[in-house]
């Protein structure tokens, strides 16, 4: 029997065809041809028109997770606080509720600092019971270093119904870029009821 990594279920799905892009300094970024108009809107795409804030050397992270959220249409946000390591170990051991049934959007808050981050994706497995049911990833793109916090909304998902669906349910998350580098790893807990 084929020995299980539990490090496999969070690999990124390879894209056929796709070619990771040449790595550059913010240097080399900053220094691109000035007079290309569309060069220039690609960088302030990325953050990089002006002067952006490099991070606070005490922190080398690139990529700071501040948190995660379910955005729900008529309610208030169901939000992950996921900026400190305190915050970290709650997330694993304080379950949140979803209703069963109920369309949602999952949303992430991030800060990019130091330098340019690559085609950074968002992976998730969720479990119930040990057992793999759902299996997420999702691009979240390139992002250059900001002051300011950036958010992703992504695909809007339906929560499993019925009595089978309820029940607890174990997830482990995890950021990854173009060179494979994981900048955050994280497991997570939460519950499908039959209502809030």
């Amino acid at each position: 029997m084929a020995d299980h990594h539990e490090e496999d279920e969070l690999a990124p799905t390879q894209t056929a065809g796709y070619k990771v892009g040449e790595k550059k300094t913010m240097e080399e970024y900053q220094n691109l041809d000035a007079n290309d108009e569309s060069l220039k809107k690609w960088k302030q795409s990325l953050g990089l028109g002006g002067a952006a804030a490099p991070g606070p050397s005490d922190d080398p992270r690139k990529v700071v997770v501040l948190g995660i959220a379910l955005e729900v249409a008529g309610r208030p946000d169901v939000s992950v606080d996921l900026s400190t390591k305190d915050a970290l170990e709650k997330s694993k051991s304080q379950p949140f509720t979803i209703k069963e049934g109920v369309e949602y959007r999952m949303k992430v808050k991030f800060k990019i600092q130091h330098d340019v981050v690559s085609g950074l994706k968002y992976l998730q497995v969720v479990k119930r019971k040990g057992i793999k049911v759902d299996k997420t990833e999702e691009m979240i793109g390139s992002y250059g270093p900001n002051p300011e916090a950036y958010e992703k909304k992504f695909q809007s998902e339906e929560a499993p119904s019925g009595m089978l669906a309820r029940g607890h349910y174990e997830a482990k998350s995890k950021f990854i870029d173009d060179d494979n580098v994981t900048h955050m790893e994280w497991t997570w807990s939460f519950d499908i009821k039959k209502d809030w």
